[in-house]
């Protein structure tokens, strides 16, 4: 992984516009385009590499629990 977050150019469209709605209703601040943008941008950069990193870590805890689980698949001899 090149360590940068990649947002589709849909999906960033669709965050900013989530961004200035979240502003309007919870600030009473009507952002533009620009502020929007530098809002997601920010936590694109500062902030997603910790949700990401959580994301990985707790993965890896569910693949390695299922792993643990494959034991009980073997066959015992009598």
């Amino acid at each position: 992984m090149s360590g940068k977050i990649v947002i589709s150019k849909e999906n960033r469209k669709a965050m900013i516009d989530l961004i200035k709605k979240y502003f309007l209703k919870e600030r009473d601040e009507d952002l533009g385009d620009l502020s929007a943008t530098m809002i997601l941008d920010f936590f694109t950069k500062e902030l997603a590499p910790e949700f990401y990193n959580q994301g990985v870590y707790d993965s890896y805890a569910y693949m390695n629990d299922k792993m643990e689980d494959l034991f009980a698949l073997q066959i015992v001899k009598r």
